[in-house]
């Protein structure tokens, strides 16, 4: 999952880095004014609600769920809706017929049913996927969802010159020639035309897949795969009052401004094991200034950010000082990196690779980001913690989070020897300007090259213009950007859902593309085909972890941080968690408050 889910990530000041980390570090430590057990306001305690859940009994039917947030979503439409707490608010007013289990921590990523009354029964060959429908399943209208809205919602998908924007996972899996032109332009009657999901019945969906594919479930249960009414279908205005299939409906939306959900009157609790339901009502408020929402935050005016990207400094130094039983600090499931495009001399060459790699001081760079706290542990490799197959820590091929944590000179200078390159080169680093964090991130690694003979200017261009800018490798190429500052997190918690665009060659594209490293491994292509192939989660698990060795191996990355947030949750909340199914965000679904 690129920045374009994390879009609204609030900007950490340059020149407060140092002294937020420094605090950070203290608070670590039991530092902070609140009592760590949360006698103060009713708050549940510091990390109370991370990775596991806070005051469950405390939660009562009843009463105002107040979010805030920097921005508004890309979209709220099912289809098009692609930022990370999107996906995560959606589940208020869209089902689908798998979903993520309503558990903290690595649960939350495993696959429960929604719509469906089980998961799928799957063909031995792994290429068909049936489910059947609930019993008194319904739209906010009273009438019943069907297998065929179910049908209908998938297809939209197929219709991105009228709704681009939002995964096209569906697309690749179920329909890899582009054989289907989509719903709008579909010539059948009953504009269901897609011939890789079948409706027998109006309580039965049977999905053909052409190749097997064992992360089917888990790309059913995005939001892209929400059941879309025909007759309610508005097209590109579909995101402004999307027709609710669950416990929520629209009442009213300014875009930029504000969002009010109020309870769905048909939607029974007995047709739905996921949601509880429990307030009354759910509001947004979005504000332009950072700083000011993380202070009505604090003051209690509302409940918890939706965003879900941690404080910015200012309201962080605030909250840690202050309110620190009202703080928890998850892993986010993003890695942070630096990324070495091949196309750009001498990176061709992995030994100038793992110059750059050694030669890097990883504690100055964890500082940079915020530190351990709010920064996050140093990146040791390219596979998040939520990620089966993961090892965190424990895989550190070139140390860098021990021996080599402030570089090694010695070392990296063995590597420009073997490159060729003796007394060092000269490249160039390409950061986004509006994000101050990996700017500084930039500048620390200029400052650690210099030392092993590696000369480093700083390319700082328009975030906004991404995808034409180092997501052209022709651009790449021609910039001479030998080194790219970026993050990723996982669309979904799989090897493939993380590391496909960033690592396979299939998905080397001209524009928008993330394979930035131009990785073109026939090793690591035959690990993903055999991972898609693969039904045995312990065997996945196993194929996961090899592919992000050989990636490693390669040297095309050097990693940052496993980055952490520190989030906020007022003493209101009860029946709090994080989830790894939402990134380390807050499990929006289920929450409740106190009465």
């Amino acid at each position: 999952m690129s920045t374009q889910r994390t879009t609204g990530r609030r900007k950490q000041a340059v020149a407060a880095a140092a002294v937020v980390a420094a605090l950070l570090s203290t608070a670590a430590c039991g530092g902070g004014n609140d009592d760590e057990g949360g006698s103060k306001g009713g708050a549940a305690g510091f990390n109370a609600a991370n990775n596991k859940v806070a005051q469950a009994s405390l939660a009562k039917k009843g009463g105002t769920l107040k979010f805030a947030g920097a921005q508004d979503a890309d979209s709220w439409d099912t289809t098009r809706g692609y930022y990370g707490f999107m996906w995560n608010f959606s589940r208020y007013y869209s089902r689908q017929l798998v979903t993520n289990s309503t558990e903290p921590g690595a649960k939350g990523a495993q696959v429960t049913p929604d719509l469906a009354t089980k998961t799928a029964q799957i063909s031995d060959d792994g290429k068909t996927y049936t489910y059947t429908l609930r019993d008194g399943v319904t739209w906010e209208d009273g009438k019943p969802i069907t297998s065929k809205d179910v049908k209908y919602g998938i297809e939209r998908v197929w219709a991105q010159d009228v709704l681009s924007g939002g995964p096209i996972y569906l697309q690749q899996v179920l329909d890899p020639k582009k054989t289907y032109k989509g719903p709008y332009k579909d010539k059948s009657a009953d504009k269901l035309g897609l011939k890789a999901i079948e409706t027998p019945d109006d309580k039965t969906i049977v999905f053909k897949l052409p190749a097997a594919n064992s992360d089917f479930e888990e790309i059913l249960a995005l939001t892209s795969a929400s059941p879309v009414r025909q007759d309610k279908d508005t097209k590109s205005k579909y995101g402004l009052k999307p027709f609710s299939s669950g416990p929520y409906k629209f009442q009213s939306y300014t875009p930029n401004k504000n969002l009010t959900l109020v309870r769905n009157t048909e939607w029974k609790q007995s047709s739905d094991p996921v949601r509880k339901a429990y307030p009354d009502k759910i509001t947004v408020n979005f504000f332009t200034n950072a700083n000011d929402m993380d202070q009505r935050l604090i003051n209690g005016d509302y409940d918890l950010d939706i965003g879900q990207t941690g404080l910015s400094p200012q309201g962080r130094t605030t909250a840690l000082k202050q309110h620190k039983a009202n703080l928890d600090n998850p892993v986010s499931g993003y890695i942070r990196y630096a990324v070495f495009p091949q196309s750009v001399k001498p990176f061709d060459n992995e030994h100038c690779r793992k110059a750059v790699i050694y030669g890097a001081d990883h504690e100055s760079l964890q500082t940079a980001r915020g530190g351990p706290v709010a920064g996050g542990d140093i990146g040791t490799n390219m596979l998040p913690p939520s990620v089966p197959g993961a090892e965190g820590q424990k895989y550190d091929p070139y140390e860098s989070a021990t021996t080599n944590k402030n570089g090694n000179v010695a070392k990296a200078k063995e590597e420009l020897k073997a490159c060729g390159k003796p007394n060092g080169f000269k490249t160039t680093i390409a950061v986004r300007n509006n994000k101050p964090v990996e700017v500084a991130t930039a500048e620390s690694l200029q400052a650690s090259l210099k030392k092993v003979g590696i000369t480093v200017e700083i390319d700082q261009f328009d975030g906004a213009q991404t995808t034409g800018i180092i997501g052209s490798p022709a651009n790449v190429k021609k910039k001479g950007y030998g080194i790219i500052i970026m993050g990723w997190g996982p669309d979904y918690p799989t090897v493939t859902g993380f590391g496909l665009p960033l690592w396979s060659s299939d998905y080397i594209l001209e524009s928008g593309n993330n394979n930035f490293a131009l990785i073109k491994d026939k090793t690591i292509d035959g690990l993903f085909d055999s991972y898609t192939k693969e039904l045995d989660d312990a065997k996945k698990a196993e194929i996961s972890t090899e592919i992000n060795h050989k990636v490693m191996e390669g040297g095309y990355y050097l990693p940052f941080v496993f980055e952490k947030f520190i989030n906020w949750r007022s003493s209101r909340l009860a029946n709090v968690y994080t989830t790894d199914g939402y990134s380390g965000q807050y499990d929006f679904v289920n929450l409740g408050l106190k009465k």
